[in-house]
């Protein structure tokens, strides 16, 4: 009669590949914890400043601060009964600014990207060499010529003022955006006998609105928050916004609610019109990240 051994069993212990897959999860759920107390860090501020401003200027400026506390209007009252006349002067120099630079920015990008002139890093140099002058270098002179041509306290010295500021941007901008367009598109539009302005109105455009709408945004922003040429060149009847915020700071105090509740007003255009655009705003943003 014949016996079976048994099968030797293995004595190697087994792979620790749980521990392996608990590794890279652990890593994963504190960098998402870091991320979102960073997130949290840099928003703190706004939430603060958007919390008091519907509070009372006793509860504002309260010390401990006041967290709980009944919510009042007063303040938005307040500042929008006083703010009318600056928001339309911001409105206006943001406006008007940022339609000329995209009218003169997108035509310079098309011809240093796509129709190339002479000697292009010499001329992009140029441009981006206006924005490293501090503009407190040359605010005497522009002070000096406004007053000669007597259009101080002008909205439309604004405007060109914000126009020649956001200008070296957008062609920047414009010019990245233009370069990713197939230069068989533009044949094949020549070929169809198109010329160059139903090329630019029918093909280029229309491919690079994303770009369009991220540089117009940006132009927006830098304008809309403009603090310095407005007030030097400003007085009373072309002061925009940024210095309505800053009127609520007067020889009797500080009105802290209501710096609040102004500065939580002057915000909401440019965070309105980033949330409208955001589709158009990422894919401009992310044109020619990858090729």
């Amino acid at each position: 009669m014949t016996t079976t051994a048994p099968a030797p069993t293995s004595s190697r212990p087994a792979a620790p590949g749980g521990a392996r897959r608990r590794r890279p999860r652990t890593a994963g759920t504190l960098l998402t914890a870091l991320t979102w107390i960073l997130a949290l860090g840099f928003f703190f501020p706004v939430a603060w400043m958007a919390m008091t401003a519907f509070k009372q200027e006793s509860q504002a400026s309260s010390n401990p601060p006041t967290f709980f506390f009944e919510p009042t209007l007063d303040q938005f009252r307040a500042v929008v009964g006083e703010s009318g006349t600056y928001v339309a002067n911001s409105l206006i120099a943001t406006g008007f600014s940022t339609l000329l630079v995209l009218l003169l920015g997108i035509p310079a990008a098309y011809a240093l990207s796509i129709r190339p002139v002479e000697k292009v890093g010499d001329v992009l140099f140029f441009f981006i060499s206006t924005k490293m002058l501090p503009v407190v270098a040359v605010i005497v002179p522009i002070y000096v010529i406004a007053g000669q041509l007597k259009v101080l306290d002008n909205i439309w010295t604004l405007v060109v003022l914000y126009t020649a500021m956001n200008l070296p941007i957008a062609v920047w901008m414009m010019r990245s955006f233009l370069q990713e367009v197939p230069a068989e598109v533009l044949e094949a539009a020549s070929v169809d006998g198109a010329g160059l302005l139903r090329t630019m109105r029918s093909v280029l455009l229309p491919m690079v609105a994303p770009g369009i709408a991220a540089t117009a945004l940006i132009c927006v922003i830098f304008a809309w928050n403009e603090f310095f040429f407005a007030l030097n060149l400003t007085a009373s009847q072309a002061a925009t916004v940024p210095l309505f915020i800053v009127s609520t700071m007067t020889s009797e105090g500080l009105f802290l609610a209501r710096l609040c509740a102004a500065a939580l007003l002057a915000s909401l255009p440019v965070i309105l019109a980033g949330w409208i655009a955001q589709k158009q705003l990422v894919r401009g943003l992310s044109m020619g990240a990858i090729k």
